[in-house]
């Protein structure tokens, strides 16, 4: 039998590179991802049903030799040999988890089941990628990882809401009760190119009606904040979450601190678009966050990670990505 030291070539141990699942990686930030970890000289299998997920956003990895694609669905099992598992798998904004709600259950708790027990069994490490919407609407502003959360269980959000709550439970049970390495990411408002045109998101939403010359629809007054957190950092975050040492499990807010409110966002659209948009304001839809802001202090403190990207800077990125998807039409 060989050992550790000596390993049969063909082997996962015989390679210098590891092979790295991405679920949900056809997605806006799993496509990211996915680049990041070819760019580390990792081999990346691409997960995904492509429900929310394009082709087109890993279009520009086809054809590397270290790159492969699964149309898959994490509800059902997979046999697979992997060393990491980043688990991105399901829709995360309201148009897409409330359109079919009780698949974005399965998809979060049956997914997360389904991915713990891959990495049990190929003894992988294992990312959750959560959510701050597990806090629900906050009574406690900012948000740390010690606050419980203030979530409806029974209202349109929960299937998204309770589903990741439900599978934090699931990963910490499997470290407790099994020793899996798990890190768990509780991830705040991100934006960027690739985000879905019509995923029902602000930032999308602002800069596609205001390259439209649309009228920017704000939902309530106006006064509701969020933060948001550019791509970019975003991806570093989880790399260095997945980095950390065994005894960094999480969950870790990953997110901007800096806080803006829909009113703010929609002129600040305006103005770096040259819009002729006028804002609109309809009923706030139910269940929706007042305020919304991380408090990431862990993550600077055992990850190293901190925000870089400025707001206004990663709007012109967003917004030069969707100038040319409208362009084609």
């Amino acid at each position: 039998m060989p050992n550790q030291a000596n390993p049969v070539p063909g082997t996962r141990e015989y390679h210098a590179r590891r092979r790295v699942l991405v679920t949900g990686g056809a997605g806006f930030i799993g496509s990211h991802l996915c680049e990041r970890l070819l760019e580390r000289g990792h081999e990346v299998i691409c997960l995904d049903n492509f429900f929310t997920g394009t082709k087109g956003n890993i279009a520009n990895l086809i054809g590397n030799p270290y790159f492969e694609v699964l149309r898959h669905d994490v509800t059902f099992s997979l046999y697979i040999e992997v060393d990491e598992i980043f688990n991105l798998a399901c829709p995360a904004s309201p148009v897409h988890y409330q359109y079919n709600p009780v698949q974005t259950v399965k998809t979060s708790v049956h997914g997360a089941i389904n991915m713990l027990g891959l990495a049990k069994r190929t003894r992988a490490k294992i990312l959750q990628a959560s959510t701050s919407e597990v806090y629900g609407d906050p009574i406690v502003h900012p948000q740390s990882e010690e606050y419980w959360g203030h979530v409806n269980p029974i209202g349109q959000r929960s299937c998204y809401d309770e589903g990741k709550r439900c599978a934090e439970t699931l990963f910490m049970d499997y470290h407790r009760q099994f020793n899996l390495q798990v890190k768990v990411a509780r991830i705040f408002n991100t934006y960027g190119p690739r985000m879905h045109p019509n995923d029902g998101r602000v930032v999308s939403n602002f800069i596609v009606q205001a390259l439209r010359n649309d009228p920017i629809t704000i939902f309530g007054d106006g006064t509701q904040t969020r933060s948001f957190c550019y791509i970019d950092d975003l991806v570093r975050g989880l790399l260095n979450l997945m980095d950390s040492g065994d005894d960094c499990t999480g969950p870790i807010n990953l997110g901007n601190p800096h806080e803006f409110t829909m009113l703010q966002l929609a002129a600040l659209v305006i103005k770096l678009t040259g819009s002729r948009s006028k804002v609109i304001h309809k009923p706030l839809p139910q269940d929706d966050p007042r305020q919304r802001q991380p408090n990431i202090d862990k993550a600077r403190e055992q990850l190293g990670w901190e925000p870089v990207t400025p707001l206004e800077e990663g709007l012109h990125h967003a917004i030069e990505y969707f100038d040319q998807v409208l362009s084609r039409g």
